[in-house]
């Protein structure tokens, strides 16, 4: 059996929404009691802060500041769909820097691989913008982390989450040493994500998906063009933004993914990277498919 390990704070829950909204503390609470209830116990790796040279990797100073200064004062922000409370702030710092604790834990063998059930989500965060209910890019930090600390040369990032990852694919655009791959209903929020946009040096890959599209569809383009395309690439280390909102239960999108297929496509990568892999949280929002989909990608991760 891998050795798979979970990053998990409390902390996450005090990043309080308004009653309602989708990306809300329950998410996490939803994932804890699904584990609780298969009985899963896996290793905890407790998470560190980001540091601002982390977040200043991918992201301004002006950013930074002025997401501080919204947390702190809790006062509006210009997206209407992204929510800030005091408490936000510490969670935000430590959903990226939790990402990073993962990618230590499976460079020095602590874990095989690790699952990040942390919140607020990423990959909608653009260098200077907070959007889609997300502050800080998580994975884009850890990637670039992965780079600026431990060295690797090539890093992927599969997103599986149903929303395109504006912010991530920005991030990395025009660079070939991260190859970015987006599986996303389109059209749909936040509209970018289209087939054409490869990048600077083709290392971006975005697969459309219509509203009603088939599980098998889904699955059969991750071993298909996905992973003949990773494998090429031959990345040192596989982050995936974890979403779970193409589950046929989400509200959010429409699509008609099962529990059982996250599964299934996490098996379908495990052997990227040698094995390397470090998956964050990112969407889902009907609280019983996301408990139970994450249930069924960490016993996939586990699997030897």
């Amino acid at each position: 059996m891998s050795r798979a390990a979970l990053v998990y704070s409390e902390v996450g829950l005090a990043h309080q929404t308004p009653e309602g909204h989708p990306e809300c503390a329950a998410r996490l609470t939803a994932i804890r009691h699904a584990f609780e209830a298969a009985r899963l116990d896996p290793p905890s790796i407790a998470p560190a802060p980001a540091n601002r040279s982390d977040l200043l990797r991918i992201h301004t100073e002006e950013h930074i500041e002025t997401i501080r200064g919204a947390c702190l004062s809790a006062g509006p922000y210009e997206d209407p769909d992204t929510y800030m409370v005091p408490a936000s702030w510490d969670a935000a710092l430590l959903a990226a820097g939790g990402a990073i604790e993962a990618c230590k834990a499976v460079l020095s063998g602590a874990a095989d691989n690790v699952f990040c059930a942390m919140r607020p989500p990423g990959h909608h965060a653009e260098a200077d913008r907070a959007m889609g209910f997300c502050l800080f890019n998580n994975v884009a930090i850890a990637a670039r982390w992965l780079q600026a600390e431990a060295g690797l040369k090539r890093v992927a990032i599969l997103d599986w989450d149903v929303h395109h990852g504006n912010g991530t694919q920005h991030s990395f655009y025009d660079d070939p040493s991260v190859y970015y791959v987006s599986l996303h209903q389109f059209p749909h929020y936040p509209g970018t994500g289209r087939a054409e946009e490869r990048g600077a040096h083709q290392t971006t890959l975005n697969i459309l998906m219509a509203a009603g599209t088939p599980a098998e569809a889904w699955l059969e383009a991750i071993e298909n063009r996905v992973v003949p395309e990773l494998e090429l690439f031959d990345p040192d280390f596989l982050l995936i933004s974890c979403g779970f909102d193409a589950h046929v239960l989400d509200p959010l999108a429409d699509q008609n993914l099962r529990t059982e297929d996250y599964a299934r496509m996490t098996r379908m990568v495990k052997h990227l990277a040698a094995g390397r892999i470090v998956s964050l949280l990112e969407g889902g929002y009907h609280l019983r498919a996301l408990g139970e989909s994450a249930v069924a990608h960490f016993r996939a991760l586990q699997e030897s």
